[in-house]
C-alpha cells in the first residue's frame, strides 16, 4: 500500500512540479516586459517625439510590417529579443467589419507593447468611387482605436500610388482628390493621427509598359503625367510630383524602398528581369538610391528625400526588406539580408529626416520573382534575428519600445479593480468608519448574546471537520463575488460593494480557503497517510489547474459562436474608477492576448506558454490562477504546520510579503492574476488561514477565555475608535493629535489599496473576521434558520460557484436591451442567477468535474 502511494506520490510531485515550472518559466519575460527606466530622447526629426513612457536607444523608430494572419507582436518581440517602437498592418479601405477587426487586433497587440500603428490603406474599389462619408468613418474609427487603446496612428493611404501593380496606381488627379478627402477627415476628426504620402521608388517608372495600362490613359491623366510636355508616359517623366496631393494633408512623406536581388546601377529592374539567383547588394546601393542615382535611364535632377522630406520639413518613414528565395543559388540569406540592413543603418545618419523604418517581415509570392514564394522576414531563423538585434543596437540609432502609453493585459486585470476613489474628499473612508463602527457595535451586543441568550449559540464541539459558520461565511462571499462581476444595479449589488467596509469578497475568499483546508487536512491524514493527503492535495490542484484552462478555452471558443459576444469579458473597458484613474476611462484592454494564434498550426510557443501559464483569460476569472499555486504549496505548508513549525510558515509569509513591497518587479511572475493578486501578497492570507484552521480549536479556546475576550475587544473597540476620532477630524475640522491633521485624507490611498494588502486591509480582514465569527457564533441558530439553507450549500461548493459564474456574467451580457441601472432588473438578474446556481450546487451537475 505505502509503496502504491509513493508511486503515486511520484507521479503527482511531477505534475505539480511541471505546472509550477510552465507558470514560473514566464516570470523573467513578464519582468523584461516592464517599461524601461532610461528617459525619453527627443525625436531627430520634426515631427514631435512620440509622447509616452521612457523608451530606450536612439531616435529611429522602428518596426515590422507583419503578416498579421500568421504572425503577431508577440511572436515577433520574442523571436527578435527586443520591443519595436512601431508595427505596420495593411487595411482594406473603404472600412468594412473584418477591416475594423483587423485593425483593432492590430491596435490592441502594438499597443501591449506601447508601438505606434502605421496604417496602410488599400482601396478595394476604384478611387472614384471613395466618397467623404467612407473617411469620415475611418477618421471617427481610428479616433475610437485611439480611445481605446492609446494608439498613435501613422495613416499611409493608398501608398505606391505611382506604381502600376496597385489597382489604385498611376491616376494622380483622382488619387490626390481621394487622399485629400481622407486627410480632412482625419486631421479633423483625430487627436493623434498624421497622413503618410508614400509612393515608391521611382527607377523603371513608369514600370511594365509591356502590359498595355499606360496604353489606354484618360487625357487628363496623361496631361497630368506627361510633365515633360512630349504627349507621352516615358522614363523621362517625374515619378513623384503627379501624385503629390499638397501640402496641407501630408504630415510626413514614406518611400518603398526594397531589395529584389537583381539588376544594376545602370538598369532598373523589373519583372521582365528574371531572378535566377540569390545575389547580396552592392556596396552604396542604398545610398544612390536615397541619392536618386540608382537605376534610372533618365538622370534625376534632385532625390525624393531632398525635394519632399528636407525641402518641405516633413519626416519620411522608410518601408524596405530584402528578397530571398530559398529555392535558388547564389548567396546565403544572411549575405544578403544583412547586407541589406547594414546598408540601412549606415545611411541614416547622412539623412536625419528619416525618423521611422519599418521591415518586410513576412513570406508571400513576389512578382519580381517570376511569382514564387519569397521570404522577407529577418527573425525567421534564430542565428539571423539575432544578428538582426545586435546590428540594430549596435548602431545607437534605432529607438525601442515602448514610446506611447502601454496597454496590456495586466493593465487591463488591474483595472477590473474597480476601487473607490477617495480623490481627497473621504467618502471611501467614510464607508470604512461606518462600517468599522456598526460592525464594533454588533460585536459587543453579540458578547451580550452570549450572556442573555445562551440557546441561540453555535453547538461547537471542538472536533476537527467542518464549520458551518465558515461555510455560511463562504457562501455569503462568494455570492458577494459573483453580484459584483454581474454589473447591475439591486440590493444584492449595494451590499457587495459597501457591507464589508474597506475589504471586498477576494481576500475573504483567499483567507476562508486556507481556513477550510486547514481544518479539513487532519481529517485526510486520519483517513489515510500524511503520503496519500500530499497526493491528494496535489491532484486537486491538478484538477483546478485543468478546468482552468478549459474555461479559459471555452470562453476563447464561445466566441465564434454566432450571436455570442464574449467581449464583455474578454476584454476590459476602464470606467475610470480602476487603478489607472479617470486618465484611463474607455481604455480598452485585450485580456486574450495571442489567443487567435493558438489556432495556427502548429500553435507558436509563445502563444501555448501564455496559454498554459494563465497569461489570458476572461476577467471574473483571473484569481483562478492563484489557487492553483497556493494549492501546489499545501502539502509543503500543512507538513511544516504538523510537525509546529507554523511559525517558521508564518515568518517565511511575511518574509516574502516585505520582500515584493521592496522588490515587486524581481518577485512578478508573468500569470494573470500575479498583477492583481501578486502571488508574495496574497499568499500572506492564505498562509494564515491554513494555520489558524488547523489550530481553530486552540485559537477559539484562546481568544474566548477571559484575556483573550478582553484583548480581542481592546483591538474591535480601539481600531473603530481609532477610526472614528481621525473622521471627526476630517468632518470636524480639528487636528486629531497626535495625529497629522491630513492623515485622514491619504488615508484610504495610502492604506487600503486592495491589490498590495496595504495595511488597512490587512488589519481590516481581521477584523471582520473576528466580528462576523463572534456573531455567528451568538446568533447562529436564527441567523442559521433564516439563510442556511442558501448559504451553507453555496459555501461549501464555494470554488464551483466561483467557477460557473463566469458563463453567467457572460449571459448576462449577451442580454439584448439590459438597463444596467434599473432596479428592477438588477434586482431580478441577481436574485436568477442565484437561484439557478443555488439549484446546481443542490443537484451537483457537473461535481465530478469541476472543483468544489
Amino acid at each position: 500500500m505505502r509503496a502504491g502511494l509513493s508511486r503515486r506520490l511520484r507521479r503527482w510531485t511531477a505534475t505539480a512540479a511541471a505546472t509550477l515550472a510552465v507558470l514560473a518559466v514566464s516570470a523573467a519575460p513578464a519582468m523584461a516586459a516592464g517599461d524601461p527606466a532610461s528617459p525619453a530622447r527627443a525625436s531627430a526629426s520634426s515631427s514631435p517625439a512620440p509622447t509616452g513612457p521612457a523608451a530606450t536607444g536612439g531616435d529611429v523608430l522602428f518596426g515590422p510590417e507583419l503578416d498579421w494572419a500568421s504572425d503577431g507582436p508577440g511572436g515577433y518581440q520574442e523571436r527578435l529579443g527586443e520591443t519595436p517602437s512601431l508595427y505596420a498592418v495593411r487595411i482594406a479601405y473603404p472600412l468594412d467589419e473584418p477591416a475594423r477587426q483587423q485593425w483593432t487586433t492590430a491596435a490592441s497587440a502594438a499597443a501591449e507593447q506601447g508601438a505606434v500603428l502605421v496604417v496602410s490603406l488599400e482601396p478595394s474599389g476604384p478611387l472614384a468611387d471613395l466618397t467623404a462619408d467612407d473617411a469620415t468613418t475611418l477618421a471617427t474609427f481610428a479616433q475610437e482605436v485611439h480611445d481605446d487603446y492609446a494608439t498613435r496612428h501613422l495613416i499611409r493611404f493608398a501608398a505606391e500610388m505611382n506604381g502600376s501593380w496597385t489597382s489604385w496606381g498611376q491616376q494622380p488627379i483622382r488619387f490626390g482628390e481621394a487622399f485629400r478627402t481622407v486627410a480632412g477627415a482625419v486631421h479633423a476628426g483625430t487627436d493623434d493621427a498624421e497622413m503618410v504620402w508614400a509612393p515608391s521608388y521611382g527607377a523603371g517608372y513608369p514600370f511594365d509598359r509591356a502590359g498595355g495600362r499606360i496604353d489606354d490613359l484618360a487625357a487628363d491623366t496623361l496631361q497630368a503625367l506627361d510633365t515633360d510636355d512630349d504627349g507621352a508616359l516615358t522614363e523621362s517623366d517625374d515619378p513623384y510630383g503627379p501624385y503629390w496631393p499638397g501640402d496641407g494633408a501630408v504630415d510626413r512623406v514614406g518611400l518603398s524602398l526594397y531589395y529584389f536581388g537583381k539588376g544594376a546601377q545602370e538598369a532598373a529592374a523589373g519583372t521582365d528581369v528574371p531572378l535566377t539567383e540569390n545575389s547580396a547588394p552592392v556596396a552604396g546601393e542604398l545610398e544612390s538610391r536615397l541619392d536618386e542615382t540608382w537605376g534610372y535611364v533618365q538622370p534625376q535632377a534632385e532625390s525624393f528625400v531632398d525635394r519632399f522630406s528636407v525641402a518641405r520639413d516633413l519626416p519620411l518613414v522608410l518601408d524596405t526588406g530584402a528578397l530571398y528565395d530559398p529555392d535558388l543559388g547564389g548567396d546565403g540569406e544572411e549575405a544578403v539580408k544583412r547586407g541589406w540592413w547594414q546598408q540601412v543603418l549606415t545611411a541614416l545618419p547622412a539623412h536625419p529626416t528619416i525618423d521611422a523604418v519599418t521591415w518586410l517581415e513576412s513570406e508571400r509570392e513576389e512578382a519580381e520573382a517570376g511569382g514564387a514564394v519569397v521570404d522577407w522576414r529577418a527573425t525567421a531563423d534564430a542565428t539571423l534575428a539575432t544578428a538582426f538585434r545586435t546590428d540594430l543596437e549596435e548602431s545607437g540609432l534605432i529607438r525601442w519600445g515602448p514610446v506611447t502609453d502601454r496597454v496590456t493585459p495586466e493593465d487591463g486585470t488591474v483595472a477590473s479593480v474597480q476601487v473607490r476613489q477617495d480623490g481627497g474628499n473621504g467618502e471611501a473612508m467614510g464607508w470604512i468608519v461606518a462600517m468599522a463602527g456598526g460592525l464594533a457595535i454588533a460585536f459587543l451586543l453579540a458578547g451580550l448574546a452570549r450572556r442573555l441568550l445562551p440557546s441561540w449559540r453555535y453547538p461547537d464541539d471542538g472536533k476537527p471537520g467542518r464549520d458551518l459558520r465558515i461555510d455560511l461565511f463562504r457562501g455569503f462571499i462568494i455570492i458577494m463575488v459573483v453580484v459584483t462581476h454581474i454589473e447591475v444595479t439591486s440590493p444584492w449589488s449595494f451590499v457587495a460593494l459597501k457591507a464589508v467596509g474597506g475589504i471586498t469578497g477576494a481576500e475573504m475568499f483567499v483567507m476562508l480557503s486556507g481556513i477550510v483546508l486547514g481544518m479539513v487536512y487532519p481529517l485526510a491524514l486520519r483517513r489515510g497517510t500524511e503520503w496519500g493527503a500530499a497526493v491528494a492535495s496535489f491532484v486537486r490542484a491538478r484538477k483546478q489547474y485543468v478546468v482552468a484552462l478549459a474555461v479559459v478555452l471555452l470562453v476563447f471558443v464561445l466566441g465564434f459562436v454566432p450571436f455570442i459576444d464574449t467581449s464583455a469579458i474578454t476584454t476590459f473597458t476602464d470606467r475610470g474608477t480602476g487603478g489607472g484613474g479617470g486618465g484611463a476611462q474607455g481604455r480598452v484592454y485585450d485580456l486574450y492576448p495571442n489567443a487567435d494564434r493558438l489556432l495556427d498550426y502548429p500553435p507558436p510557443w509563445y502563444a501555448v506558454k501564455q496559454f498554459l501559464t494563465l497569461q489570458m483569460g476572461p476577467w471574473p476569472f483571473n484569481i483562478m490562477g492563484l489557487f492553483v499555486v497556493l494549492s501546489l504549496a499545501v502539502p509543503a505548508l500543512m507538513w511544516l504546520v504538523k510537525r509546529g513549525a507554523w511559525w517558521v510558515v508564518l515568518l517565511v509569509s511575511w518574509a516574502l510579503y516585505g520582500l515584493h513591497y521592496a522588490f515587486p518587479e524581481a518577485l512578478s511572475i508573468a500569470p494573470q492574476f500575479d498583477a492583481v493578486f501578486p502571488l508574495f501578497i496574497w499568499q500572506v492570507l492564505f498562509t494564515h488561514g491554513l494555520v489558524l484552521g488547523w489550530y481553530r480549536t486552540q485559537v477559539t479556546r484562546a481568544l474566548t477565555g477571559r484575556l483573550g475576550l478582553v484583548l480581542v475587544t481592546a483591538f474591535v473597540v480601539g481600531y473603530a475608535a481609532f477610526l472614528g476620532y481621525l473622521w471627526a477630524g476630517h468632518a470636524y475640522g480639528f487636528t486629531p493629535a497626535p495625529f497629522p491633521a491630513d492623515l485622514y485624507d491619504s488615508l484610504y490611498l495610502g492604506g487600503y489599496q486592495r491589490i498590495d494588502l496595504q495595511w488597512g486591509r490587512l488589519v481590516d480582514v481581521a477584523f471582520v473576521v473576528v466580528i462576523t465569527y463572534a456573531l455567528l457564533t451568538a446568533f447562529w441558530k436564527p441567523i442559521a434558520a433564516a439563510t442556511s439553507w442558501l448559504w451553507v450549500p453555496l459555501g461549501q461548493a464555494s470554488l464551483y460557484v466561483f467557477i460557473v459564474h463566469v458563463f453567467f456574467v457572460l449571459a448576462v451580457a449577451n442580454i439584448p436591451g439590459l438597463d444596467r441601472a434599473s432596479w428592477w432588473q438588477g434586482t431580478l438578474i441577481h436574485t436568477a442567477v442565484i437561484a439557478v446556481i443555488w439549484c446546481l450546487v443542490r443537484w451537483k451537475v457537473l461535481f465530478k468535474v469541476i472543483p468544489r
